[in-house]
């Protein structure tokens, strides 16, 4: 079996250790004999359907996000319909922000005044969420309840996202999640999902870069899967301290 990872905007979306979901996808397909190519999807690369099997979409800053919007509107099509036919995304952060209907940036501030609303970012509407800049850092780690069992990560974003309808990733029980409000966390379509979880996310949480793999490789070749066991003693380990220490 192959699998194919589209890995979007890796040039302009991948603070706080993104890049790191990538690396644990790869070596726990590769650990079940499972080939992995990664196909880095930026600014200009058309995008078309059947080609890649998992995305990943990651954070950057308010200067990246701009380029990127833009671009986005352009490859909207074919990754909404891959979304629809059941192809598992993973996005975090800034990209997540622009998965859904829009994202409301801080514009840049004037001599001697604060930042002010610059315009509306188009999202291009896989989730049912939209995004607004706040003057508050959320900061810190996350743990959150979710039907993966807790999951655990680090959040680091001022934007506050906001669930018009659908369902959340999970609840939050230490940090902030979508706006420090609701007490809800991502977002989470077929199987897509969108979150404000870096840590990197899925080295500290295996079972869900497994079961994305899982759906990455059911969808692709249309029969159920049953991935090869692993010794995840030391991850466990390290996932089950993290709960006890932050939550």
């Amino acid at each position: 079996m192959k699998l194919v990872i589209g890995y979007l905007y890796s040039d302009l979306m991948n603070i706080y250790g993104d890049t790191g979901n990538i690396i644990a996808l790869t070596q726990r397909a590769k650990w079940r004999g499972i080939e992995v190519e990664v196909k880095h999807i930026s600014i200009g690369d058309i995008l078309k359907a059947g080609e890649v099997d998992l995305y990943f979409f990651g954070g950057g800053q308010d200067e990246s996000q701009v380029l990127v919007a833009k671009d986005l509107q352009k490859k909207a099509r074919v990754l909404k319909s891959e979304i629809e036919r059941g192809v598992p995304l993973l996005s975090i952060c800034g990209g997540y922000q622009l998965l859904g209907e829009f994202y409301q940036p801080y514009g840049l501030p004037s001599k001697d005044s604060k930042p002010h609303q610059g315009p509306k970012l188009p999202g291009i509407n896989i989730f049912p969420i939209f995004t607004e800049a706040s003057d508050q850092r959320m900061i810190g780690n996350i743990v959150i309840q979710t039907q993966f069992g807790k999951l655990v990560g680090f959040e680091n974003h001022s934007g506050k996202t906001y669930l018009k309808k659908g369902t959340p990733l999970g609840l939050v029980l230490k940090g902030f999640g979508n706006n420090g409000k609701d007490q809800t966390e991502g977002s989470i379509y077929k199987n897509a999902i969108g979150c404000y979880m870096h840590g990197s996310l899925l080295p500290k949480n295996p079972i869900l870069a497994d079961w994305l793999i899982k759906k990455a490789l059911e969808v692709k070749y249309n029969k159920k899967i049953t991935l090869k066991k692993l010794d995840d003693s030391l991850e466990s380990s390290a996932h089950t301290s993290a709960i006890q220490k932050f939550s």
